[in-house]
This record gives structure tokens, C-alpha cells and sequence, in this order.
């Protein structure tokens, strides 16, 4: 199956930048997409909910008059991540405000809904779901999901544990949609193995974090590029949900990152840690990619690295 133009169309590289929940903002969005990629925010780190208004006009109208001005190069489209589960109060309130502004892409997670793809259909939007398996993969394609994102191990935040090359492989026997993977792809050689296993795009997370546009803390964006994958710990405990943290952040608040004991499933909470400590804010995501970033740079910087080493590996594997 082609993919849909608004997924290739306007991309100087096969990357989505994944949503990145406190980081993500206007400033980082846009900058991602004026280079080349698909910036993304997460609705959720609009705050207070009328301010999601005040973001989709602004990243509306500065992308409209950037490719205005710059025909030969128009910006990528950009993402809004809905989080769709019953926690999420403001889901209905964010989701008309995606209808209003005909946001391109929406990436939902933590549920597959249909009536959230119906009303992205409505105005011609598509929808990315993620996945960490392939049962939730045919369940995302059968509630009406356009494509998915496998989210395999060493991604960073909420991630699952399969190896990409398993997941990939089991999605692609039943589905030739639009397929994204993520897990600790943070150069270009590892966006074209990702093209190579038989993903159509990679989306790409922790290496934003280290970038000046990024709305992170200093001490976070230096614990990136100080970081490697042997600083990652995958735990339940911070938010009920599986996902990859970065040791320091978890040693700063008092706990030991090597005995972190279980949380309870059943009492999901995507803000704020069962220690009393804040997932997101004081325990910080991280993939287990981080290796690869040396240094905090610009998204331009950053997205010029990642597309000199995607033609290096093209060349050298003869592509």
C-alpha cells in the first residue's frame, strides 16, 4: 500500500518526532517541521486546556506562512498525541479542537477508539496509534486507524519489551499500512535499518530532548547526552505503565533505580508518581539510543546530523 502523501511528501527524512510529554512545545514543534520532520506535542502539555487553542492557531498560521516563503523547502506537517483512556478528562474538549483546526496527524495512545478516527476522518486527518504488540495492533486497525506506530524496546517513556525485528515482522504478515517504529533509533544508520526490518518511517524521541528548543531542564538535556543505554531502567512503578527511565533522575529523588518494586496496573496515573515524586518532571524519560547524542544543539543541528549519516548508510550498503 502507498503511503498517504502526507506522510512523505514534505519530508526531508523518514522521521517523526515523537511527542514528548512537559517537552514538547510550539517552539520545538515548529522548528521540527521547518526542518524537515514531523514535529509533534502532546495535547496534555497545553495548560490550562484553552491554551491547546491558542497552539494550534499559532503552529497553523507559522507553518502556513513558512511554506509560503519557502516553496522549494515547505515545512513537514505536524502530530497531536490524544491520550485515550478514561483518565483523560479532556479528551472530547482536545479532540474538537484537532477538528477545528484539521491538525493532519493524530497520534493516539493507550486506547483505540473509534469515534476519536471518525472525527479525524471528518476533515481528512489521519491517525497513527501505538502499539507495543501485535494484538493491540489488529485491535487498532479494525476500530478504523489509519496506520501504527510499533513502540518496541529501549524506547523511551511507555514502551514495550518486544524486539523491533519481532514486532515488525509480525505486523507486516496481515498489514501494508502506514507503519512507524520506535526503540533507541537516535542516528540515521538506525532510521534506514528501522526502513530495512520494514517499518515505512521511524519516530524518534530522546534525542530531541537534547536540543535547545526543547522544554526541558538543563540538567536533563545534560544527563541525555551524558547518558547511555546502561542508564536506562524499565519500570511500572512511576505511572503503573511499563517505560524506560534514566537512572539519574531516579536516584536524585531518593530511590534506588536497581530495586524499584512493582505498581499496581490498575491505578494508572500518566502525571504524577506513586512516591510522590512527578513522573515526567522529576523522573525522566529516555530511550535507550542516547548513546549516539554528544552534544545539545539546535533541531536543525540535530536533524542535519541525522540526515548526512542516513546518506552514509544508504551509500554504503548501496542504496
Amino acid at each position: 500500500m502507498a503511503l498517504p502523501s502526507i506522510l512523505t511528501e514534505r519530508l526531508r527524512l523518514p522521521v517523526v518526532a515523537s511527542p514528548l510529554f512537559i517537552i514538547s512545545h510550539p517552539a520545538l514543534t515548529l522548528a521540527q517541521c521547518k526542518a524537515g520532520v514531523v514535529g509533534s506535542f502532546p495535547a496534555l502539555n497545553a495548560r490550562p486546556e484553552s491554551q491547546l487553542d491558542e497552539w494550534l492557531a499559532m503552529i497553523t498560521e507559522d507553518l502556513a506562512a513558512y511554506s509560503a516563503a519557502n516553496p522549494e523547502r515547505p515545512a513537514a506537517p505536524f502530530a497531536v498525541n490524544q491520550i485515550v483512556h478514561t483518565s483523560n478528562r479532556r479528551l472530547e474538549h482536545d479532540l474538537m479542537l484537532c477538528v477545528k483546526y484539521k491538525v493532519p496527524i493524530v497520534i493516539s495512545s493507550l486506547g483505540a477508539v473509534p469515534e476519536v478516527n471518525a472525527a479525524v476522518h471528518s476533515y481528512g486527518g489521519i491517525v497513527l496509534h501505538d502499539i507495543i504488540n501485535n494484538r493491540h495492533a489488529n485491535s487498532a486497525i479494525r476500530k478504523g486507524a489509519d496506520g501504527l506506530i510499533a513502540v518496541a524496546a529501549g524506547a523511551g517513556g511507555h514502551a514495550g519489551q518486544l524486539s523491533p525485528f519481532a514486532l515488525v515482522q509480525e505486523i507486516r504478515e496481515w498489514f501494508d499500512g502506514p507503519l512507524l517504529l520506535a526503540g533507541a533509533i537516535a542516528t540515521g544508520g538506525a532510521i534506514l535499518a528501522a526502513q530495512a526490518a520494514g517499518a515505512d518511517l521511524a519516530y524518534i524521541g530522546s534525542p530531541f530532548i537534547a536540543t535547545e528548543e526543547a522544554r526541558a531542564a538543563d540538567a536533563y538535556k545534560q544527563a541525555i547526552v551524558e547518558g547511555t543505554a546502561a542508564d536506562i531502567v524499565y519500570s511500572n512503578y512511576f505511572t503503573g505503565v511499563h517505560g524506560n527511565y534514566l537512572k539519574p533522575s531516579i536516584r536524585a529523588a531518593g530511590l534506588d533505580p536497581d530495586n524499584l518494586p512493582e505498581a499496581d496496573p490498575s491505578k494508572m496515573d500518566f502525571e504524577a508518581a506513586t512516591t510522590g515524586v512527578k513522573a515526567w518532571k522529576d523522573i525522566w524519560g529516555s530511550g535507550q539510543g542516547i548513546g549516539a547524542v554528544k552534544s545539545i544543539q539546535p533541531v536543525p543541528a540535530l536533524v542535519d546530523r541525522l540526515e548526512a549519516e542516513y546518506r552514509q548508510a544508504r551509500v554504503r550498503l548501496s542504496l
